[in-house]
């Protein structure tokens, strides 16, 4: 496997606030992160959570922020890796993590790997899916000027997912039968250009 990790002077200082930390708030501190590190614009603890641990770990501000966001992208790296429990282990010694916080590390990792990566594989770059299309075509026989008329539509709703399933919305869309046949060719030629990019 690559090298997950390089010792940067940003990671040797998170190091040392990782070996000190008491062992104990360690495992809380990955489980949070873990929870929700699939999440793109969420932090992980609220702004009165990261005061209280300032407290907790005698840590200022831009310490704290360093060490948690170190955590949580070793842990990142480990889900993109797919890292195995031993290889994450000795990644983890090489940066100089006391062993005792890489087996905890190690073990939150285990714990939780298989719900992070399936969450982070379901995580797309945009945040719009769609998630459902209804249709139904339309025949107007007549109205007020003619009698005699067969004018063809066709009516779509599309159901959108938004941010990670919390939002939905319907989009209702109506075509002439020259607009709907338009829409088609673009979509012949959307199609055309993803298949000659495999």
């Amino acid at each position: 496997m690559s090298l997950m990790f390089s010792s940067t002077t940003s990671i040797k200082k998170a190091v040392d606030f990782i070996n000190e930390l008491d062992a104990k708030l360690l495992t809380p501190l990955l489980s949070r992160i873990l929870q929700k590190i699939h999440l793109k614009d969420e932090r992980s603890f609220t702004e009165d959570e990261e005061e209280k641990l300032q407290s907790t770990f005698n840590l200022p501000g831009h310490d704290l922020e360093l060490l948690l966001e170190t955590l949580e992208f070793f842990l990142q790296q480990a889900a993109y890796h797919l890292a195995k429990p031993a290889v994450l282990t000795q990644q983890l010694m090489n940066l100089g993590i006391n062993e005792d916080k890489v087996n905890i590390i190690v073990e939150a990792w285990t714990t939780h790997a298989k719900d992070v990566i399936q969450k982070l594989a379901r995580r797309t770059l945009a945040p719009n899916q769609l998630s459902d299309i209804n249709w139904r075509l339309n025949l107007e026989m007549a109205n007020m000027g003619r009698s005699k008329m067969k004018l063809p539509n066709a009516m779509f709703e599309l159901k959108i997912t938004q941010d990670d399933a919390q939002k939905k919305e319907k989009i209702h869309l109506e075509f002439s039968h020259d607009e709907l046949y338009a829409f088609y060719n673009q979509l012949e030629t959307i199609q055309k250009q993803l298949d000659n990019l495999d």
